[in-house]
């Protein structure tokens, strides 16, 4: 008999959760925190409630704010001296994954030293993190569950994968009223990172009974909710259900990992500082179109999530299907077509697959990928 391993935090789901911070960061002995965070959440009123939280529950905070999208290695240096400056026992991450990845990148250097680089790949921290508490606001990342950091090495301009079981946060908040104030290009784009972390980790060769029924969930909830939570702010339940949707997804591709898609869009986020679900809605149909033959029986339960029986599905169509409900969702809810809007070339095809085949991610890819796939993939996607 297989032996599966499933780890996650302890989760706190629900609307109005963000008022449990302060009460979650008591539980783990906390004195003073380190909230991370980045201007939009700021300015969205989250931080707001995070602080306030805290003053209930009698806890001191400093805030850490200078992070960017696909956040930087110097930025987490940054954290990790104002971390220390500031005397903080544990760290709050409030945000999409650019802030909750530098948050858990600050908690590996308090305790761990060194550069953040020394981690990169799986398994390289070797000793405890601080308390972490994280608040998704995003429905997208995922990483609020998940064992990864995603951070940017600005010295080559590649992201670097950090991976282990330390950095599962204690305690994870998933509040579907922040979503609201989200606009409806980040509400898509979100919500397609969401639909890749499904996909990529159903399809996965590390994938197990335990990660496809997170799947498997998140992409019902998907092919049903994103739409209209796209739509409009005012949707609530749609925004609860892509909530779920997120953090479902996170939890299976925490415990399944990637493929080829997330490697080739950390290659080119890396690179041209795009953002990262932007990147994976254009690349996730053309792999899907690639790998459907190393899992024709995984596309084939696909494809009757997305179409519910309405129409006659096989092994023989069941990729084309797949591939042609992912692009005609993306179309409708103005998701980006092309790798060339954002300026890209066929000149930058050979950087590209370069670095995407040395991601962790391709490992878990179900089809074995050369380095000239990466590059027909990517110029597919032009």
């Amino acid at each position: 008999m297989n032996m599966h391993k499933f780890v996650m935090p302890e989760i706190i789901f629900g609307s109005g959760s963000i008022k449990q911070v302060g009460e979650s960061c008591l539980r783990l002995g906390a004195q003073k925190v380190f909230i991370v965070t980045d201007p939009g959440v700021i300015s969205a009123g989250w931080l707001e409630r995070v602080t306030e939280s805290c003053k209930t529950a009698n806890l001191s905070y400093s805030i850490f704010s200078n992070i960017t999208t696909n956040p930087k290695d110097y930025e987490v240096e940054q954290g990790v001296k104002e971390y220390i400056a500031a005397e903080c026992d544990a760290i709050v991450g409030v945000g999409g994954g650019s802030a909750i990845d530098v948050a858990k990148a600050i908690a590996i250097l308090t305790t761990n030293g060194g550069n953040i680089h020394d981690y990169e790949g799986v398994d390289k921290i070797t000793s405890p993190l601080p308390p972490m508490v994280m608040v998704a606001t995003t429905a997208g990342s995922g990483s609020e569950v998940s064992q990864f950091s995603i951070i940017l090495d600005s010295t080559h301009h590649v992201k670097i994968s950090i991976i282990s079981k330390s950095l599962i946060p204690d305690i994870a908040i998933i509040d579907p009223e922040t979503l609201v104030t989200k606009n409806s290009l980040l509400t898509a784009t979100t919500g397609l990172d969401v639909l890749t972390h499904a996909i990529e980790s159903f399809v996965s060769i590390a994938a197990t009974p335990l990660t496809d029924v997170q799947a498997i969930n998140a992409m019902k909830l998907v092919t049903k909710y994103l739409r209209p939570s796209v739509a409009t702010k005012l949707n609530i339940e749609a925004k609860e259900k892509m909530a779920m949707a997120s953090l479902q997804a996170g939890l299976a591709f925490s415990n399944a990992i990637l493929g080829a898609v997330h490697a080739m869009s950390h290659a080119i986020g890396g690179r041209f500082q795009l953002p990262h679900g932007d990147v994976n809605a254009i690349l996730l149909p053309h792999v899907m179109e690639y790998n459907y033959i190393a899992a024709p029986e995984k596309f084939l339960q696909i494809a009757q999530i997305f179409y519910e029986e309405s129409c006659e599905i096989n092994y023989v169509n069941a990729g084309e299907k797949v591939v042609q409900y992912v692009k005609k969702l993306s179309k409708d809810i103005g998701a980006p077509q092309r790798l060339s809007d954002f300026g890209l070339t066929e000149n930058d095809a050979d950087t590209i697959s370069e670095y995407a085949l040395e991601d962790a991610c391709m490992i878990t890819n179900p089809r074995d990928v050369t380095k000239e796939d990466v590059k027909t993939l990517f110029i597919q996607a032009l």
